[in-house]
């Protein structure tokens, strides 16, 4: 079963996150860069990816002829996606220990950010009785 583990995090600590000591910073992307290895290496990883920033954000739809309408940027959101996994796993309970981990990622001076990690799974296809 697949699963997207995607990261969320607060403008506050978006905000904050560039004046972390170095050393910091460079824990917290090792530990990034060895989880997803890991996930990599133990067959359950198919894809990954960190997201830009949320000030430069846009939301798009469309016109009545079709053309793009952006709105954005929006510094006011509290909450924004970072980042995402997805995992191909046995189980739920597996993508939630996954989860759990990216989740323990270090902060400032070392100590886990416990970032919330919302779990969905992929879906395959529409449901049977709507084709």
């Amino acid at each position: 079963m697949k699963y997207i583990l995607m990261m969320n995090g607060s403008k506050a600590n978006w905000d904050t996150f560039g004046s972390w000591p170095n050393e910091d910073l460079r824990a917290h992307i090792a530990f990034m860069i060895s989880f997803s290895k890991s996930l990599g290496e133990s067959g359950e990883l198919v894809a990954a990816e960190g997201l830009a920033g949320p000030d430069q954000a846009k939301v798009v739809r469309a016109s009545k002829d079709g053309t793009p309408i952006t709105d954005g940027v929006f510094p006011e959101s509290k909450e924004f996606l970072a980042g995402w996994w997805i995992v191909d796993v046995e189980s739920p309970e597996r993508a939630y220990e996954i989860a759990a981990r990216a989740s323990a990622a270090p902060g400032r001076g070392g100590v886990p950010m416990n970032m919330p990690i919302e779990v969905r799974q992929v879906m395959s296809g529409p449901p049977e009785d709507l084709l």
